[in-house]
Formats: structure tokens, C-alpha cells, sequence
């Protein structure tokens, strides 16, 4: 089962309005979504967004009983959130929640590909009905573009030395498995401490398959651009990549008041202005790590439009 992480910490930055308009750009498995409709109450509005269709068959019946509001389903990316939100009527909203990276059913089921603790095949698209899959990625990228990758999304050490084996690996025999490419990894690397070593190159290869560091910053983007005054915008991060982005974006919005020579300050900072609701991120209590460890890497950022 999918257990929402940061739930009441990500509902309450939010700040729910009763009769609200709000979005979920990355629907997963209803479990943020369902808190917001509960608290929003009867005359309210969800648009949620997912590019897994799974997701959205499972979401349509965990949130088809709640009375009294309008719920919308779209099959996409929250990269196109302002062009969704606007094809479904509307030309605002009172809050956003994206929560990123991978649910824990996809991870636990071993046709998606994205982990190797089962074995499947090597695909890690969130939204299976096209695209390339990892094992493409791993087949066609020449050495160099997949060190960079390596390096870039995964902040791999090992990059250079990776991106070589698999080079070297898939002359003789393609590299269509999790186990297969992982097995090639801990031979390459070794392995050292808890972690396994092929973790990084999993996480870049999952990014760079679903573009997920470009989808984020069209959502921030698009996004702002749709709250009301006073309306809110709330991500769950879980890689220190994706973490970078929404502070610098979220700091940018918020801005800072400038001190002139000739006496007076002036703000700078991107529009629309924005206040940051917390001024650090929030992290998951020792008591929700305890109960779902996936909770130990995420962080809470969330801004206010002003």
C-alpha cells in the first residue's frame, strides 16, 4: 500500500480553503488528493494529474465516493499544468501540491523497472504508452553522453567507469533487466556501505527517462502563474537535485528587499511575488521515518503568492 508522505505537513502548507479550487499534479495513489478534498469540503474543486494510467484507474475509484465535490482526472505531466488547468475552465487556483519522485507501488512491482530488488525489465517510464525505456537509453547513448548522465542526474562518482562497462557489456549482449544492469554496476564499483551501489545510476537513468528535472521546472513555471493571491504551492522533494530547483525557484519569487545608495530599498526577485510559508524545508518526524522509510529523504517546500 502507498502511504502518502508528509501528509499533514504538506495539506496544512497549503492551508485548504472550505469550497477551494486546487491541483495535484502528481495524483500517485489519492492519498494527498483525498486529504485536500476531506478538508475542502462540499463545493470544491481537484483537478489531479498523473502519467501513469494505473494510477489514475486506482484514483477514480478511491475518490469517486467523496460527496458534494468536482473532481477531474487528467492523464499527463505536470510540466503541462497551466495549459491542463486552463483547458478544464480555469484561470486560477487556491493551491498545488506536487509530490515527486517514484510511488511505492510502482517501486514494488517489478515490470515498471525501477528497482532492482526484483528482477524485470529495464523500463522506468512513468507513462508506459510511449517513450524510451531505461534499457533503450542504456543501448544507443555512447559512453560519453551516458558518464554525463550518470554524473549529471545521479551524481555518480563512478560515472566514467560505468558508462564503460555498460559500453563494453552490451557489444556482446544487450542490457534488458534491473538485475543484469545492477549485477554489472556492483561488479564495476564493488560494493561499500549500506547502500547498493547501483542506486545512483538507477535514480539518473529514471530522471532522464521521464525528463523529470525539465517536468519540474515547467510545473514551477506554469504553476505559479495560477494561484490566486493568497493561493499556495507546496512540493515534496526526495533527491537533492529536485530539492535545488524549488528553493532556487521558490527564493527567486520571494525575492529581497534592496538596499539603494541614494538611501530607500527596492525589492528584486522574480514575478508574481510570492512569500515563502516556511523558511526552511520540513522534513519527515522520526516517528513517520520509523513507520515508512521511503519518508526519510523527503522535503517540504512551499511558497505564497502575494
Amino acid at each position: 500500500m502507498h502511504t502518502p508522505v508528509l501528509l499533514k505537513e504538506a495539506i496544512d502548507a497549503l492551508a485548504v480553503k472550505p469550497g477551494g479550487v486546487y491541483v495535484d499534479g502528481t495524483l500517485g495513489r489519492a492519498g494527498h488528493a483525498r486529504e485536500i478534498l476531506s478538508r475542502a469540503g462540499t463545493g470544491s474543486r481537484l483537478v489531479g494529474i498523473d502519467r501513469d494510467t494505473q494510477a489514475l484507474v486506482e484514483c477514480a475509484e478511491r475518490l469517486g465516493n467523496v460527496p458534494g465535490v468536482s473532481l477531474t482526472l487528467v492523464h499527463g505531466c505536470h510540466g503541462s499544468i497551466a495549459q491542463i488547468v486552463r483547458d478544464e475552465g480555469l484561470d486560477a487556483v487556491d493551491g498545488i501540491l506536487l509530490d515527486l519522485g517514484v510511488s511505492s507501488p510502482q517501486l514494488d512491482e517489478p515490470s515498471r523497472g525501477f528497482s532492482f530488488r526484483a528482477d524485470g525489465p529495464l523500463d522506468m517510464r512513468m507513462d508506459r504508452s510511449h517513450g524510451e525505456t531505461a534499457a533503450d537509453v542504456v543501448a544507443t547513448r555512447d559512453e560519453e553522453v551516458l558518464a554525463d548522465l550518470f554524473r549529471s542526474f545521479g551524481e555518480e562518482p563512478n560515472a566514467r567507469r560505468i558508462a564503460k562497462a555498460i559500453v563494453k557489456t552490451r557489444s556482446a549482449t544487450r542490457i534488458e533487466t534491473t538485475v543484469q544492469l545492477a549485477e554489472l554496476v556492483e561488479r564495476t564499483v564493488g560494493r561499500h556501505g549500506a547502500h547498493h551501489p547501483a542506486t545512483r545510476v538507477f535514480q539518473a537513468l529514471r530522471m532522464a527517462v521521464n525528463d523529470e528535472l525539465g517536468e519540474l521546472q515547467r510545473a514551477l513555471e506554469g504553476g505559479m502563474g495560477l494561484l490566486k493571491p493568497g493561493g499556495r504551492f507546496a512540493v515534496i522533494t526526495f533527491e537533492s537535485l529536485s530539492d535545488r530547483i524549488v528553493k532556487k525557484f521558490f527564493a527567486a519569487h520571494a525575492g529581497a528587499m534592496v538596499s539603494l545608495q541614494q538611501g530607500g530599498e527596492r525589492w528584486e526577485g522574480e514575478f508574481p511575488r510570492a512569500r515563502l510559508v516556511m523558511r526552511h524545508a520540513v522534513t519527515a518526524s522520526e516517528k513517520e521515518v520509523l513507520a515508512n522509510p521511503r519518508a526519510r529523504s523527503a522535503k517540504l517546500r512551499a511558497i505564497e503568492r502575494i
